[in-house]
């Protein structure tokens, strides 16, 4: 097929390279010299796996917005409905709440539909921005004509992960009240992967899109509320969330389910922002929008407190949202750091995928506030203190690590895990000596799975459940 793209940014061209992997000829409208300098140079100003082999291969070329109308059959609308600055998730939240901005959005969309009317030319249209439910109907069908055709077609992708997201969805969500339209994007995606599509009404896909990624949000903040309780009693977050993963069934998936930093990026904040405003404006009985950025605040908030704790030097580790990328959009780390300045204290900060080279550190209190692999064996001062809220980092014995949500082994618990041990090979039927309760004994064989920090009877290693 012949596919358009307006709007060729962070998300926009890996999906638009990784579409004309699979055969299809693509041609794009963007603005920005950031994308044109990358074309140019063969070289992406951010991290995106698998990206740049694409790039060094790609075709893909800037044209204009009348080529790209009449050039393409279907055209994808990648453009950004961006909130103020003050929203993104880096700073405090102020105490007003605002809709997402769909000026650029209605403005590609004015650009296409009156280029389609000028030529003449039948093209389908698929919006993969976020919006609130509502806003196509009320901000983009009016910009309409007899020539276009709309469905709305957010992706559920992660910068980072882009190309392998839009390669591998649990599903295509696919908005639309015109059958045509919505059997053409069909039949594009089925030359892209053989994953399901979900179709639907426009207004339900908006909702569902921006649902989905607060529900990523709500789940950081539930785990990283387990990880508090577990680091003032005496639990282990790991264990307790290993558990809860293996609920696939009646809880959840496994994934966002490891605590460490608040959520990030370009979407979970600031969604959370616009969902909070709809909700005072629908006047719903509890705004859980709020609650959730508040508790990711406060969350944030804690982590300065236990920095606070130590009278040396504040460090921060890690600037990107999330580890192996250099993005900064909606960065807890950041949002630590400015409540630390707030509070009065110098902050250094070091990401070893943003900054040339790393400064000359003295002893410290450094917190992990991205999980990024080099610093799993960071070289740390002597007598410095290390807080790790992602429990991954190695230190030698002249520092003091304080792993957040790990509670400290007593003898007591040790008893405790011992005897618990005992009776899981018991109700395995791995005890010699205990015969199975009746209904168990024609049963399957279980499996004992062992918490992080247990072993089996015999001295094995523990098997922690693996997933992130």
């Amino acid at each position: 097929m012949n596919i358009g793209f307006m709007g060729l940014g962070k998300l926009g061209l890996p999906c638009a390279m990784a579409i004309e992997e699979k055969g299809h000829s693509v041609v794009g409208y963007d603005p920005g010299e950031i994308v044109a300098e990358a074309l140019r140079t063969r070289q992406l100003p951010y991290r995106e796996e698998g990206a740049q082999e694409l790039l060094d291969l790609t075709n893909i070329r800037l044209a204009p917005v009348a080529e790209v109308v009449s050039r393409s059959e279907l055209i994808f609308v990648a453009v950004q409905t961006p909130h103020d600055e003050r929203f993104e998730g880096t700073t405090r939240i102020p105490q007003e709440r605002r809709d997402f901005d769909y000026e650029f959005l209605k403005h590609s969309m004015a650009q296409v539909a009156e280029e389609a009317l000028r030529q003449q030319k039948h093209v389908v249209i698929a919006i993969i921005s976020t919006v609130l439910p509502g806003t196509v109907r009320r901000e983009i069908s009016p910009l309409l004509n007899e020539y276009t055709q709309l469905v709305y077609n957010p992706f559920f992708i992660a910068m980072g992960t882009t190309i392998h997201d839009f390669l591998h969805p649990e599903f295509v969500l696919l908005g639309g009240n015109d059958l045509k339209a919505r059997q053409f994007v069909e039949r594009f995606y089925a030359t892209i992967h053989n994953h399901p599509v979900y179709a639907t009404t426009i207004d339900n896909a908006e909702l569902i899109k921006v649902s989905y990624n607060t529900f990523i949000g709500m789940k950081i903040v539930f785990v990283n509320t387990l990880m508090e309780i577990c680091h003032k009693t005496h639990c282990s977050v790991d264990a307790v969330t290993d558990a809860l993963k293996m609920a696939s069934d009646r809880l959840i998936s496994t994934k966002y389910l490891t605590a460490g930093m608040g959520d990030g990026g370009g979407c979970h904040p600031r969604d959370n922002i616009a969902m909070s405003w709809l909700a005072g404006e629908l006047g719903l009985s509890c705004n859980f929008f709020d609650s959730l950025m508040m508790a990711r605040e406060n969350q944030t908030e804690w982590l300065a407190d236990l920095m606070e704790q130590h009278d040396l030097p504040k460090v921060i580790l890690g600037k990107a949202f999330k580890e192996e990328t250099n993005l900064t959009v909606g960065s807890p780390a950041i949002l630590l750091k400015n409540i630390l300045v707030e509070r009065g204290h110098d902050v250094l900060m070091y990401d070893p995928h943003l900054d040339a080279e790393a400064p000359a550190f003295q002893r410290s209190v450094f917190l992990i506030g991205t999980r990024h692999p080099e610093f799993r064996v960071f070289k740390f001062p002597a007598g410095s203190v290390v807080i790790d809220p992602w429990r991954y980092v190695e230190v030698s014995d002249d520092v003091t690590l304080v792993p957040v949500g790990q509670a400290a082994r007593t003898e007591q618990a040790a008893q405790t895990a011992a005897t618990h041990t005992k009776q899981l090979h018991v109700h395995a039927g791995d005890s010699a000596t205990a015969a199975p309760p009746h209904h168990l004994e024609d049963s399957p064989q279980s499996t004992t799975v062992y918490a992080p920090g247990m072993t089996g009877s015999q001295g094995s290693d523990p098997c922690p459940i693996s997933g992130s």
